[in-house]
């Protein structure tokens, strides 16, 4: 466990990320994930949320077809059914990405809040690595970050590089 866990980044980001900020966003995650794949790092766990995870599955998956074929992204989603009250272009953008995920996990059989947070306390435990979108002390987010903080986990916050 240990060893898949040192090749192994998670992320954690807010749902609203300005448009103006999103390219910034990805050049600075996709540096930081190269640096990362550089020292071994192969395993990239998301949450499939709206917003931030989405983007750095989109990104994963580009990086995949480009030139590091050999990452495998990770979807760790809270329940089945988690995304009924999504738009249908959100729904329509997480159908597209699924079958292109290597393993899919799910941590729960039912739905509540609780269920986010086993997702993300999921995430980080297996993870040696963080790269998240973090703007505000408070929230889901914010008590994922300091998860992997008290976990030991290296957190890279590219809201403030």
């Amino acid at each position: 466990m240990t060893d898949l866990r040192n090749k192994t980044c998670c992320f954690t980001g807010h749902r609203d990320i300005p448009e103006r900020d999103r390219v910034q966003i990805c050049q600075r995650a996709e540096r930081i994930i190269r640096q990362l794949y550089s020292r071994g790092v192969r395993y990239f766990g998301v949450g499939g949320a709206i917003g931030f995870d989405t983007m750095m599955a989109n990104l994963l998956m580009e990086l995949r077809r480009k030139d590091l074929p050999d990452i495998k992204v990770i979807l760790v989603k809270p329940f089945e059914g988690y995304t009924s009250k999504w738009s249908s272009e959100q729904r329509k953008q997480y159908e597209a990405l699924l079958p292109q995920y290597d393993k899919v996990v799910c941590v729960s059989d039912s739905p509540s809040r609780q269920t986010y947070l086993a997702r993300n306390r999921h995430l980080v435990k297996h993870s040696a690595f963080c790269i998240a979108y973090c703007t505000r002390a408070t929230g889901g987010t914010a008590y994922t970050v300091e998860y992997a903080w008290k976990l030991g986990v290296t957190v890279y916050n590219v809201a403030e590089m």
